[in-house]
C-alpha cells in the first residue's frame, strides 16, 4: 500500500496526521475487501484552497471538508472484478497497485468541525479520510438509501481502529 501524503496548508494539525491517514486508509481496504495492494495520494490543504477546487471540479463556490477524485469506475460499490480487465488504466506499472485515486482535505475544515460536532480533531481526521476513501471505492450518498449505507460503513471502518464519537 503506498500512501503520498502531501501537506499544503500553512496551518499545522497538532497530531500524527500521516499515522492517522494510513491508519483509515488500511482500515478503509481491509474493511471494503480490496484484494489489490492500492495506492492513494492524500492532499491536506486549506479552506481558500479547496475552495478552489471546489470551484473547479464542481463549480461550488464554497469551501468544504473533503474532495475525493476516484480513478476507478465501479458498476457496483467496492466490486474490484473488472480491474483486471482494464490494468492499463487502473494499476500503476511501476509498482503494479491499485491506483484509487486522490483526496483532498481542509485542515481549517478538520479544526472547525471537529469543535461543531464536540470531537478530537484527530477523530474528524479519521472520519473525513474513511469518507473520502468510500468515495474511491465507489460509494456515493446522492439518495437516502446510499446516505445510510454510506454512514453505516464510515462508523464501522472508524470503530475497527476506536475513533468513537
Amino acid at each position: 500500500m503506498t500512501v503520498t501524503i502531501e501537506y499544503e496548508a500553512e496551518k499545522k494539525l497538532s497530531l500524527p496526521y500521516e499515522e492517522i491517514i494510513r491508519e483509515i486508509v488500511e482500515a478503509s481496504l481491509d474493511y471494503e475487501e480490496c484484494p489489490y495492494e492500492a495506492e492513494v495520494n492524500v492532499i491536506l490543504t486549506d479552506n481558500p484552497s479547496i475552495r478552489e477546487i471546489n470551484r473547479e471540479h464542481r463549480q461550488i463556490d464554497a469551501p468544504t471538508d473533503v474532495l475525493s477524485f476516484p480513478l476507478v469506475d465501479y458498476g457496483r460499490p467496492a466490486d474490484f472484478s473488472h480491474v483486471e480487465e482494464q490494468a492499463e488504466d487502473y494499476f500503476n506499472p511501476e509498482t503494479g497497485e491499485l491506483m484509487l485515486g486522490d483526496i483532498v482535505i481542509s485542515v481549517d475544515k478538520v479544526e472547525e468541525q471537529a469543535e461543531k460536532y464536540g470531537h478530537s480533531q484527530r477523530r474528524e481526521l479519521a472520519f473525513l479520510v474513511a469518507h473520502s476513501m468510500l468515495h474511491l471505492c465507489g460509494y456515493d450518498h446522492m439518495e437516502e438509501e446510499e446516505r445510510l449505507d454510506m454512514e453505516a460503513r464510515q462508523r464501522a471502518i472508524l470503530d475497527t481502529r476506536g475513533y468513537s464519537r
